[in-house]
């Protein structure tokens, strides 16, 4: 039996693809353990139970499955030196496509949006405001990396995490729609 915990990360480092150790607070493992938090939020989403008419939560929670397979495929490429990993498909222009048809698909069903909204409504539409918050951290820490240029970040990885954080607004819509919940407008006066 493997042991879950190694005591090899005691010192505050741990290891890349490749077996270079950093510093747990060094830049890339910002932007990965970031992209990990994303995917744990996204796992708390799909457990979040809607009041939707049966089966209308399937298109969100088959969107959100890809996507969470698909951020531990973005998580090994920062954790690789070469931003890939042998074996693994890299992020590309056919995942940013995927989500911009979702955003389209989602978005046809909502009315325009003709004000800003917070964040909330539903317990599922808030928790997808949440993923979309912590979506839009990981990109600035990957955007970090990138200025740092600690290591090889593909540009689809950046372009992916920012029409997720896209698609997660949309989607936490949705589940308002869904709900029979509206938006929550902001007001200035309030």
């Amino acid at each position: 039996m493997v042991k879950i915990y190694t005591k090899t990360g005691d010192s505050g480092e741990t290891s890349l693809f490749g077996g270079e150790r950093l510093t747990k607070a060094d830049l890339r493992i910002e932007a990965y353990g970031t992209v990990d938090e994303l995917n744990a939020v996204l796992g708390v989403v799909r457990a979040t139970r809607s009041v939707a008419p049966d089966g209308a939560l399937e298109d969100l929670d088959a969107v959100l499955e890809r996507i969470q397979q698909h951020l531990f495929v973005i998580g090994a490429e920062l954790a690789s030196p070469e931003g890939s990993v042998q074996g693994m498909p890299p992020t590309g222009a056919s995942e940013v496509e995927e989500l911009e048809k979702a955003i389209d698909l989602f978005e046809s069903h909502l009315p325009e949006l003709q004000q800003f909204i917070l964040p909330g409504g539903d317990p599922l539409a808030a928790h997808l405001h949440l993923a979309r918050c912590v979506c839009r951290r990981a990109e600035r820490h990957v955007v970090a990396l990138v200025e740092a240029q600690q290591t090889k970040v593909p540009q689809a990885v950046l372009i992916y995490l920012n029409r997720l954080g896209d698609l997660l607004f949309v989607m936490a819509r949705e589940a308002n729609r869904l709900a029979d919940r509206a938006d929550v407008p902001w007001s200035r006066d309030s």
